[in-house]
């Protein structure tokens, strides 16, 4: 039962870990041409400062087309924060909305269920939706040729209906609107200018290397001359300063789990999670192998005479070994075929804690089955071997005289397995504690500002009054401290990043600077408890401000002016059309996305955005105060018949950091399986050992000794086991979560203190497995185990 049940729970973790990694690699393959599209992305380096992101200018595509014959096609896609869309008498929020270019339906297989592919998304103000969109606004999917109001003022005519998005794929778009309304997309000199998405169809015979190598050409070609004119420099210059402007590309089959570029659609995968979890599958089932191999071993003595008596009777040792094995063979299939129930009971909550929607029947998939089946035959043999060869070289005659009844201590193997599951199980240990000490230094990091009771209020652009009536109305009441009008907020991604600075006026590439351009009020730094680390704030009694700017330290320490940075001007623009502004203070470093993230350069501008309105506010009676905030909203968004929309900024916060929760989460789950499973191996073992020194016990009973010390006695020889596996996981430990740790820009240190108290706790758990039947086994009575002797 020790066997089925261990061997059961490792098989039902080794299917979930794989119904998993298969799913994230089976991500965008629904597309036909899935080898044969690509995505372009940038990757800009000037003067200490760089841009990774997925974007590109607007001509590169149709350069790209023009010049290779190879590459067939091209689709650019613009992301749309969000819009309205009138249903009935009021506005809908919409937030998976896109522009695109009319060849989306060429190069990406989402089949239309009307509309023609090839002109859907030509004209202007055309719309294609998906059919879960047009069953939410009409009610059916026969909709081509009504049309939509969009932002209260634009009408869009619907040109198409698409089947929905897969749930695999790296976006998942509504609506889709026609690129041909944006004026950007045919302007000229915008060759250095982020701008969209980019994606390539190639022939089949196009190699990624081939592809990278035809962009840098395009890039070379159009992009030089534009270099030259916007910042007084060449592709050489840059080169002799360790700068680049380059631009390559990505296969469609690596985005989800390769990417790590700004500006995705969604949030991606990561490879280094698969490797994790592919190890920790791998761990669990050798773990129950070495259970089978240990328990078999242990048991050798009980069977060295059904040995014997088989080779009496004519069995080879060949024939002993195929008996064997068939026999763990069968215990394998039992186990895994008990693993199938359970792993049926954990799907649903799996689904949950990895945040999935895996389907049961994706255990029929091809590919878990072949996975599956391999699984078994190798962990059949596996386990199986080592015991087979073991007991078929048993001499008969030794075993039938009773020499070879090996006890606990003989066994080297079976000590050194017992060694290596309980080191895999302290290195799991020390792994969820230091995960754990990692998201409890991001929950008290002290991160530049203060995100507690700021209500962001969102949509305020287009109310029926200005946004700053509206905010002047909800600042005067009572449990309203402060408001500020800008959508660049801390922990929220936005596309404020890369504006090119300059030195001065000659714009010279080696005096550009990449940093990120927030527009906030002279308010924003107080209310957002941030500091002026040097210099002043924007005031409102200062006219001149509005050609001042503040700049964070990063910057600060990117442009080198060093103690004589207060004064200085920066200038942005291009050309002749340049602006200078003076910088007034410098705002002491704040994170503004994650912890993952090192901080941005950044520049403040004085000015206002209407699009979001954020408060400080009491909590003191929260549910009354949103009712009175979305009153005010709802009043002045009367006509626009606008959706109060509103998040809390802890909750933004919290958001960044989901899905390393949900990997620590995951990863504490099968930590708990894996010692689960050595757990019930230890049991077998001891339980085993116990059985051998019965006699051994009662003559120590009658000789004198106490219950404590023979409890003792048989503790002794699994924690020196123990102790050695604590020794040999240390290192282990400490360099795998070290590498762990360096995916955070910002982290904790792995403390001591960590490893003792993962070596109590895996010695807790060795007490806890067997003080049971070291205590019945020292509580027996001696003549009971002695009076056959």
């Amino acid at each position: 039962m020790i066997n089925v049940f261990g061997l059961a729970i490792g098989f039902s973790a080794c299917l979930l870990i794989s119904m998993f990694v298969i799913d994230e690699y089976g991500y965008d393959k629904y597309n036909k041409n899935f080898k044969n599209i690509y995505r372009i992305v940038c990757d800009i380096h000037i003067n200490g400062n760089s841009i990774n992101g997925n974007f590109a200018p607007p001509p590169l595509g149709p350069a790209l087309v023009k010049d290779f014959p190879k590459i067939k096609n091209f689709v650019r896609i613009r992301k749309i924060d969000e819009m309205l869309v009138r249903k009935g008498e009021g506005n809908l929020v919409e937030t998976n909305a896109v522009l695109a270019d009319s060849t989306f339906f060429n190069v990406f297989t989402l089949p239309l269920l009307s509309g023609d592919a090839k002109s859907v998304l030509k004209e202007p103000h055309s719309i294609v939706l998906t059919q879960s969109m047009a069953q939410k606004y009409f009610g059916n999917v026969d909709v081509v040729g009504k049309s939509l109001l969009v932002d209260n003022e634009n009408t869009y005519k619907i040109t198409g209906v698409m089947k929905d998005i897969p749930r695999q794929s790296h976006f998942h778009f509504d609506f889709i609107k026609s690129l041909s309304e944006n004026e950007n997309i045919n302007r000229p000199g915008l060759w250095i200018n982020p701008f969209a998405s980019t994606y390539l169809l190639t022939n089949e015979n196009v190699t990624e290397k081939e592809l990278n190598q035809m962009i840098a050409a395009d890039v070379y070609k159009y992009v030089g001359g534009q270099l030259k004119q916007d910042m007084n420099t060449s592709f050489s210059e840059l080169d002799k300063n360790g700068d680049h402007f380059n631009y390559s590309c990505i296969p469609l089959g690596k985005i989800r789990l390769n990417s790590s570029v700004t500006n995705e659609f969604e949030n991606n995968g990561n490879i280094q999670t698969i490797y994790i979890f592919i190890a920790i599958a791998v761990i669990i089932l050798v773990i129950g192998c070495v259970n089978f191999v240990n328990l078999a071993t242990a048991k050798s003595a009980q069977r060295a005479k059904e040995v014997g008596i088989r080779k009496v009777l004519g069995s080879s040792k060949t024939d002993l070994i195929y008996y064997f094995l068939t026999e763990s063979l069968i215990t394998t299939l039992i186990a895994a075929l008990v693993s199938i129930v359970f792993t049926l009971m954990l799907l649903p909550y799996f689904n949950v804690l990895a945040d999935k929607q895996m389907p049961i029947f994706d255990l029929v998939n091809k590919d878990i089955i072949a996975l599956y089946l391999s699984i078994i035959i190798i962990v059949g043999f596996a386990a199986g071997s080592y015991p087979a060869f073991f007991l078929s070289s048993f001499q008969a005659v030794r075993v039938l005289n009773g020499d070879l009844r090996s006890g606990f201590k003989s066994g080297w193997l079976r000590n050194s397995l017992i060694v290596f599951q309980f080191s895999i199980a302290f290195f799991l240990i020390v792994g969820t504690l230091v995960i754990f000490s990692q998201l409890n230094y991001i929950g008290n990091h002290d991160i530049g500002y203060n995100r507690n009771q700021v209500l962001i209020v969102k949509n305020t652009n287009n109310m029926d009054q200005p946004a700053k009536l509206f905010k002047d109305a909800v600042t005067k009441l009572p449990d309203v401290i402060d408001g500020t009008m800008t959508r660049f907020l801390p922990n929220k991604i936005t596309d404020g990043g890369g504006r090119g600075y300059f030195k001065d006026a000659t714009m010279k590439a080696s005096n550009t600077y990449l940093l990120g351009k927030w527009t906030i009020e002279s308010n924003y730094i107080p209310m957002m408890g941030m500091t002026i680390a040097e210099g002043r704030n924007f005031s409102p009694e200062m006219p001149t401000d509005s050609s001042s700017i503040l700049i964070n330290q990063t910057a600060a320490e990117l442009l080198g002016y060093g103690k004589n940075t207060i004064g200085q001007e920066l200038y942005l623009g291009n050309g002749n059309n340049s602006t200078s502004y003076k910088i007034i203070g410098i705002v002491k470093d704040f994170n503004d996305v994650s912890l993952h993230n090192k901080i941005s350069p950044i520049v403040f501008h004085l000015g206002a955005q209407e699009s979001v309105v954020s408060f400080k506010i009491r909590a003191n009676n929260l549910n009354s105060l949103l009712k009175k905030v979305s009153d005010i909203y709802l009043s002045m968004a009367k006509s626009s018949k606008q959706p109060f929309a509103f998040s809390f900024m802890d909750d933004d916060f919290d958001n960044l950091y989901r899905k390393d929760r949900r990997i620590s989460q995951i990863y504490s789950a099968f930590t708990l399986l894996a010692i689960l499973i050595a757990s019930l191996g230890l049991f077998g073992l001891v339980s085993y050992a116990t059985q051998q020194r019965v006699k051994e016990i009662g003559i120590r009973k009658i000789l004198g000794s106490s219950e404590i010390s023979i409890v003792g006695l048989l503790l002794k020889d699994v924690f020196k086991l123990v102790l050695l596996s604590v020794l040999i996981g240390c290192p282990i430990a400490w360099v795998v979560m070290n590498k762990w740790l360096q995916g955070f820009a910002y982290r904790t240190s792995i403390h001591w203190w960590i490893f003792p108290i993962a070596a109590i706790g895996t010695l807790i758990i060795t007490i806890s497995t067997v003080i049971w039947l070291t205590l019945n086994a020292a509580k027996m009575n001696p003549v009971l185990t002695l009076r056959k002797e």
